[in-house]
C-alpha cells in the first residue's frame, strides 16, 4: 500500500549512494575500515571508549548477555512493554527473563519499584529498554544496582542521541545495545552497535562477533597476522562495510535529525491536547532528551483501537502498536504468568497506538494526523 503519511521513512540521499559505491569500488565489504571508523565516530557520539559494530540489534543484545556473563540459571529482570528480542537475548544464554511493569500511563519505561519487587538471590542484571527513545530513570537503576550488585544493560535500540543528566545513551550501564534497523532513527536496513567503558568486556564482544578469533581477516590482509587462535565459542556476528558506510552517513546527521523529531513531538503534544484531549500523550515532561523515536498515544478506554486504525488508515496514514507485551506470547506465556501483577502494562497495552514519526516529516503532516484522530474518535 502507498500511504500518504507513512509511520516512518527513510532520510537517505546522494551521500547514502556515493558512501555505498565508494566501498563497493574498494572491493572490501565486510567488517574493514569503514567498520573502524564507523566504530570509533558512535563511541565518540555516545562518550565511551568503545564501540563494537555488529550485523543487528538482537545479536548485540545477545552478546551484551554473553559480555556481562550472565548463563544458566540467572534471572534477568526486563520491561514486558517491548519488542521480543529484548527478552529473547537473555533466553539465548540460558537465562531466565522476568518482567517488570512501566512506570504510568505517562511514563511507558521500566519502573524501579517494579524491577525492585522482583529482585530474587539469581538476579544478576536489569536491561533497561529506552522506550521511543525516552531514558529510563538513571539515578534511581544506577542507585537500585549499585544496592543489588546487579548489572545494568541499556536496549538502547530507540535511543541513539538521547540524553540524561548530561550523558548520552548507551554510556549509562556496563553495556548498551544498539539496533539499526530500517525504521530507526539511525537506519542502515540492518546493523547493531554494542558500547561500554569496559576494556576487558569489549575485547570479549570483538572476539564473539567473529567465531572467537584472536584476529581478524582485515588485520591479516593489512600484514598485522598471519593466524590466529580461537579463544572462544563465537559467532558469525560481523557487519559489512556497506551497513557501516551508511551508519557514518547517518550518524552525522543524527542530532540534527533528532532535534526535527523533538520539535514535531512538542507540536503532536499541543495539537492533540487541542483536538483530541481524550488521547493520552506519554512522556508530557519527561527528565531527559529523548530521542523521539516513536510517537505513542493512548486511546480512550472505551474506544476500538482496531477500529481506530482502519480509520486512519483508509486516511492513507499509516499507525502502529508499540508493542503487543511479551509475557501475553505463545512462546513465553506458560512461563510468564501473563500479565498477572503488571497493572500498568495491562492497562496501557490494549490502547497504545504510534503515530507516524520519521525526520522529514512536515508540521503540516503533523496537524493531518492530529486532525484525522480528531474527526475519527468524534465519528464514534
Amino acid at each position: 500500500m502507498s500511504w500518504r503519511i507513512p509511520l516512518f521513512d527513510l532520510d537517505y540521499g546522494p551521500e547514502e549512494e556515493q558512501a555505498v559505491l565508494d566501498v563497493l569500488r574498494s572491493r572490501w565489504l565486510t567488517m574493514g575500515e569503514v567498520t573502524q571508523r564507523f566504530e570509533q565516530a558512535f563511541a565518540e557520539s555516545c562518550g565511551v571508549k568503545h564501540a563494537v559494530a555488529v550485523s543487528n540489534g538482537t545479536v548485540a543484545l545477545h552478546l551484551a548477555c554473553l559480555g556481562a556473563g550472565i548463563g544458566p540459571g540467572d534471572e534477568v529482570i526486563v520491561p514486558a512493554l517491548t519488542f521480543v528480542a529484548t527478552a529473547a537475548c537473555i533466553r539465548y544464554v540460558g537465562a531466565t527473563p522476568v518482567f517488570a511493569d512501566v512506570v504510568s500511563e505517562n511514563d511507558l519505561t521500566i519502573s524501579p519499584a517494579s524491577v525492585e519487587a522482583l529482585i530474587t538471590p539469581r538476579t544478576r542484571a536489569i536491561i533497561l529498554m529506552h522506550y521511543g527513545g525516552y531514558p529510563c530513570d538513571m539515578a534511581a537503576f544506577q542507585a537500585l544496582a549499585a544496592r543489588h550488585h546487579l548489572i545494568l544493560i541499556e536496549d538502547a535500540a530507540h535511543a541513539p542521541g538521547a540524553e540524561w543528566m548530561g550523558a548520552r545513551a548507551g554510556s549509562w550501564g556496563q553495556v548498551a545495545a544498539f539496533s539499526f534497523f530500517s525504521n530507526k532513527n539511525l537506519a542502515t536496513g540492518e546493523g547493531g552497535m554494542l558500547t561500554t567503558d569496559d576494556d576487558s568486556i569489549a575485547a570479549q564482544l570483538r572476539r564473539l562477533r567473529s567465531h572467537g578469533m584472536t584476529t581478524l581477516t582485515w588485520d591479516r590482509h593489512r600484514g598485522h597476522a598471519w593466524s590466529y587462535d580461537v579463544t572462544d565459542l563465537g559467532y558469525n556476528y560481523r557487519p559489512s562495510e556497506m551497513l557501516s558506510a551508511l551508519g557514518l552517513v547517518q550518524l552525522a546527521r543524527l542530532d540534527a535529525n533528532n532535534q526535527h523529531r523533538r520539535v514535531l513531538t512538542a507540536l503532536y503534544h499541543e495539537l492533540l491536547a487541542e483536538l483530541a484531549p481524550q488521547v493520552g500523550v506519554p512522556f508530557a515532561g519527561h527528565a531527559g532528551n529523548s530521542a523521539c523515536h516513536i510517537m505513542p498515544v493512548l486511546l480512550p478506554a472505551n474506544a476500538d483501537r482496531s477500529a481506530f486504525m482502519e480509520s486512519m488508515k483508509a486516511r492513507g496514514i499509516q499507525t502502529s502498536i508499540h508493542y503487543p507485551p511479551i509475557p501475553e506470547f505463545t512462546a513465553y506465556r506458560e512461563t510468564s504468568g501473563g500479565l498477572d501483577g503488571l497493572p500498568v502494562t495491562r492497562a496501557v497495552a490494549s490502547r497504545e497506538v504510534t503515530l507516524p514519526l520519521y525526520a522529514h516529516m512536515t508540521q503540516a503532516d503533523v496537524r493531518e494526523v492530529a486532525r484525522s484522530i480528531s474527526e475519527i474518535l468524534r465519528a464514534r
